[in-house]
Formats: structure tokens, C-alpha cells, sequence
């Protein structure tokens, strides 16, 4: 037999192998993608804006009690619940349990929004009109969120786009980067 039979060979019989493998790690990257593991409209690991930072939550990835739940973004949407007299200073915890979605719920349905307890792109579209500027310095762009109750800082690393910090309403206090995969308020 040929060497050019027994290569053909060969490859005949490490393509079925072969192809379920490729078919196997496509399936795989398609359900395993940044965006799954953090952020789920974005796909970045923070908030994360460019242009102006009063439109930069317009595209913020779901916290709830099953996604993002312990995370920093959540202890910002916390922050903001709290800003806005639906959640007591001790409630900003950065984890997403009952009373994050009773208070969520709450601040939805004064804002005409669906009461789902989820805050997803609609909810923290309606928290960014909320979001002022108030100048820029250092490579950073400064704003604000101006609650009902509470203002508090935000602000974004670079003025042409960049991750986002906030100050806390926690009882820990202190400025917190506004990440999905971590937490530390």
C-alpha cells in the first residue's frame, strides 16, 4: 500500500474524533462567553463608559438574586436604592438577597418600570437619567448620582471611556470600582 493510501487512511479516521472535538469546543466557547461570565450586554467586567458619563448605564448588565448577586455593581445599585430612600444604609452590602429585591421592586414600579426585582438594561437605564456631570480632571471624568434622599460620587476612569468607581454607600464606606466579579463593600 501506498504511503499516500495510508495517510488518507489516517486522516479518515481522525476526522470523525477530530471533528466532534472542533464541534464540541464551539459549542462550548458559544455558551461560555464574556459576556456570561460578567457583564450581559456588554461584556466587560466593570461599568464601563465613553462620551458622556450621564449615558454610560444604558447598556449595564443584569444584578439580581441569580446573576451578578455578590458583586460591586450590585453594591452600587444598592447605593442607589439607598440614594433614593429604598434601602437602608446597612442594606448596602453587595449581595442581592430579599430585601435588595423588594426594595428593586419598589423603586421600579414609582418609575413606571415593570416590578420584576431585577435590575437589567431598562431599570438601570432610568438610574443613569440620574447621572450628572460635574466636570473632568486627571484622566478622569467626575459625576454624580442625585438621589431623592442622598447624592453620591461617581466616576470614570479615562474622560474618552473607561471603567467606573462610586462612593459607596456602604458601612464601609470608601470609593469601590463598580465590578461584576468582585466585591468588596
Amino acid at each position: 500500500m501506498s504511503s499516500y493510501k495510508n495517510r488518507r487512511r489516517t486522516l479518515r479516521r481522525l476526522s470523525v474524533p477530530l471533528g466532534a472535538t472542533v464541534l464540541a469546543l464551539g459549542i462550548a466557547a458559544t455558551t461560555v462567553t464574556p459576556a456570561a461570565a460578567s457583564n450581559s450586554y456588554n461584556g466587560r467586567s466593570h461599568i464601563y463608559g465613553v462620551g458622556t458619563i450621564t449615558d454610560d448605564l444604558n447598556d449595564e448588565g443584569v444584578v439580581n438574586v441569580s446573576t451578578n448577586a455578590r458583586s460591586n455593581v450590585t453594591c452600587l445599585w444598592q447605593t442607589i436604592l439607598w440614594a433614593d430612600g429604598y434601602l437602608p444604609q446597612s442594606g448596602v452590602d453587595g449581595s442581592f438577597g430579599p430585601q435588595t429585591k423588594a426594595a428593586t421592586q419598589a423603586w421600579q414600579r414609582a418609575r413606571g418600570l415593570t416590578a420584576d426585582g431585577s435590575a437589567g438594561k431598562l431599570t438601570w437605564t432610568k438610574a443613569g437619567t440620574k447621572i450628572s456631570f460635574h466636570g473632568a480632571s486627571g484622566g478622569k471624568a467626575y459625576g454624580g448620582y442625585d438621589g431623592s434622599k442622598v447624592n453620591f460620587m461617581v466616576r470614570r476612569t479615562d474622560t474618552g471611556g473607561g471603567n467606573w468607581e462610586f462612593a459607596s454607600g456602604s458601612a464601609k464606606g470608601g470609593i469601590k470600582w463598580a465590578s461584576y466579579n468582585s466585591v468588596n463593600c
